[in-house]
This record gives C-alpha cells, sequence and structure tokens, in this order.
C-alpha cells in the first residue's frame, strides 16, 4: 500500500472561541497549527491543509488549502472529502485525517491507523481510546472514538459525497457503514486527542506543555 497524505482539519467555526481561526492561536511560543503540521508531516507523504474562507492567511505554512465542497459547514466529513478529492489528484489511496485544535495527537497515529486497517478491502479506521464517555461518540465495544483522527479510503470518496449531500452528518454512521474499524490509543496520562475548544482548553494546553 503507498503511503497515506494527510489532512489538516481548519474547516470549523470555531465558536467556543469566540470565532477566528483556532489553528493560529499560540501554544507555547507557537500556532496550534505549526506544532500539528511537525507532528503529522513525518507520518504521512504530503500534507493539506482543509480551510474555508481566504487561503491567504495560511500562505506562510507553504501547504495546499482545500476548502469544503459541500456547503453550510456541514461538519468534518465534509473537510475529510476535501482531503480524499486533493489525494486523488495526488495519486494516493489513503488519507490520515487530524484536527487543528489537537496539539498532542499520538506521534504514530498513521503507522497504527494502518495497522489496524490490514484485509480491509477499503482501509478505514477511528482512533479511539479508553476513558471518560461525557463527551465523546462511544461505540459499540465502549471505546471513545474521535471521528476527526482517521485513515480513510480515497475510493469512497464519491460515496461519502453523496452521504453528505443527503444530509449525513455523524461520522461513524458513515464508517460504520462501510466495516470501520478502530484503533486503540492510550489515554495516559491524558488524552492525546484532547483539543482546544475555549480559552480554558488552551489554559490546560499550556499547563500540558
Amino acid at each position: 500500500m503507498k503511503q497515506p497524505v494527510g489532512v489538516i482539519l481548519a474547516g470549523g467555526l470555531a465558536s467556543r472561541m469566540g470565532g477566528g481561526d483556532k489553528a493560529l492561536l499560540s501554544l507555547g511560543g507557537q500556532t496550534l497549527l505549526t506544532r500539528v503540521i511537525d507532528r503529522l508531516s513525518p507520518q504521512v507523504a504530503a500534507v493539506a491543509l482543509n480551510a474555508n474562507g481566504d487561503a491567504a492567511r495560511f500562505a506562510d505554512y507553504g501547504l495546499p488549502v482545500v476548502p469544503d465542497s459541500i456547503a453550510d459547514y456541514p461538519g468534518p466529513l465534509a473537510g475529510v472529502l476535501a482531503g480524499l478529492d486533493w489525494a486523488a489528484e495526488q495519486g494516493a489511496d489513503t488519507v490520515v485525517s487530524v484536527a487543528a485544535d489537537t496539539p498532542f495527537f499520538p506521534c504514530d497515529l498513521g503507522p497504527r491507523l494502518l495497522l489496524a486497517s490490514e484485509g480491509q478491502e477499503h482501509p478505514l479506521v477511528l482512533a479511539a481510546t479508553k476513558g471518560d464517555t461525557q463527551t465523546r461518540s462511544k461505540s459499540r465495544s465502549g471505546l471513545i472514538r474521535h471521528p476527526t483522527f482517521g485513515l480513510w479510503p480515497v475510493a469512497l470518496r464519491n460515496d461519502l459525497r453523496a452521504a453528505l449531500q443527503s444530509g449525513l452528518k455523524k461520522v461513524v454512521l458513515w464508517t460504520e457503514q462501510h466495516g470501520g474499524r478502530e484503533a486503540l490509543f492510550s489515554a495516559t496520562p491524558f488524552d492525546p486527542f484532547f483539543n482546544v475548544n475555549t480559552p480554558e482548553d488552551l489554559a490546560q494546553a499550556e499547563a500540558l506543555i
């Protein structure tokens, strides 16, 4: 299998941070986006940024910027689809997605997602942990899925496009339809998929650094 390419999902509205680009917030002297790029780049063949609006604000990062092709911010799956369309242009078979507001995701995310996909006709794997279930998507296995962190097959991009155009927004409903799996990551000593949604979260991330 070819090495996957990566897409950083930064297409959300950041309403709990007061709007604007969470990815450009500073954490420990670097932007969140810089930290995410540095963590993802060694794991994939190339990286693109999914973001909407004026792409020029990300010019300093030197990444291709791919906007949602589905209108009205339908959620992270629209960003995944944008990444899959870009990946198809690169001749890639799979995409590893990560969120732009999650600076501590595992440094071996991509390899472990690929390992979990062995034997699948269409590699489709979500990252998962065990732990607090209050705000996470819990699977039948009892694991907590992190739907913005996954391995996605370019071959299913038109199926995903049709699902989004029909109104689908919940990631796991689509992945379960296609035999999606989970790759388990440790949440000790802290959840590596901790994301910065509020000013309080940003302060917590500073403390973790």
